[in-house]
């Protein structure tokens, strides 16, 4: 992840500092107020963003201050819902966070009561939507665990600034079921297939609409194929290939644009 020993050794540092504060606090029961505090401080302390100039309450949605926010050069990139630490996290604390970073055009959310960080991507259909990316329960994590590292550092000011949160949801989205369930579906590669079939026997007819009959039928479960998931998996996919064929045809252009013309004059004779 590209995560430096500095970055690393100050995670760790900051895992250990923080999981007695948090364990007392839970212990207490403290408010909604308090656990906002050690979050703040966390944000500081173990995720490295400036404590004066990259934390702030002071952001207004819909006449409404967020909880917290986090800046990187002057914008924001996370909105930070917090709950108070003995608040089991539900679905419509998400919702309310999501809809604040869609009415502001920001696509990262993270909801937590300090022990547990769940961050959300906010995808920009109709409607909102969001995606778990990840999510942490800080005092499972061992400071020791590289795996644990690796996970604190996705929201860190330093992956942030090198996009690592946004390659690893990429990441999730090509490896996930649906993706790859609408990948094997697709054209190229249903072709691959019905290729390495034909070496069972040259005489073997089969085209690629059969083959994806069968396994869409028979081969594939039917969760990853009729959901709606399924169907964000499929157009986006439709999408990404769109762009790459586009981008194609653009590069042939512009080499066919730059290539010399020579003049029927110039052109040297054929030998007899």
């Amino acid at each position: 992840m590209g995560m430096s020993a500095k970055v690393a050794d100050r995670l760790a540092a900051g895992l250990k500092r923080f999981q007695p504060i948090l364990s007392s606090a839970k212990t207490r029961d403290v408010n909604e107020s308090d656990t906002s505090m050690i979050v703040s401080d966390m944000l500081a302390e173990i995720f490295g963003f400036d404590k004066y100039h990259e934390i702030t309450r002071e952001l207004c949605i819909r006449g409404t201050y967020c909880d917290l926010a986090t800046k990187v050069d002057g914008k924001v990139q996370m909105i930070v819902e917090v709950k108070a630490i003995g608040i089991e996290l539900k679905d419509q604390h998400t919702k309310q966070a999501v809809d604040y970073a869609a009415n502001q055009g920001i696509e990262w959310v993270v909801v937590t009561n300090g022990v547990t960080w769940k961050v959300y991507r906010v995808v920009f259909a109709q409607p909102i939507d969001q995606e778990l990316v990840l999510e942490i329960d800080m005092l499972g994590l061992n400071p020791r665990r590289d795996q644990d590292l690796g996970n604190l550092y996705l929201v860190t000011r330093d992956a942030i600034t090198k996009s690592a949160l946004d390659a690893y949801h990429d990441h999730l989205q090509a490896t996930n079921k649906f993706f790859l369930a609408a990948a094997i579906l697709s054209d190229p590669v249903l072709e691959v297939i019905r290729r390495e079939l034909r070496r069972l026997s040259s005489d073997l007819s089969i085209t690629v609409d059969e083959l994806r009959s069968v396994v869409s039928e028979e081969v594939l479960k039917r969760e990853v194929l009729d959901s709606d998931k399924a169907e964000q998996a499929r157009k986006k996919l439709v999408r990404a290939s769109t762009k790459m064929l586009r981008s194609k045809r653009s590069r042939d252009e512009d080499q066919e644009a730059a290539a010399p013309v020579v003049s029927p004059t110039e052109r040297q004779p054929e030998p007899h």
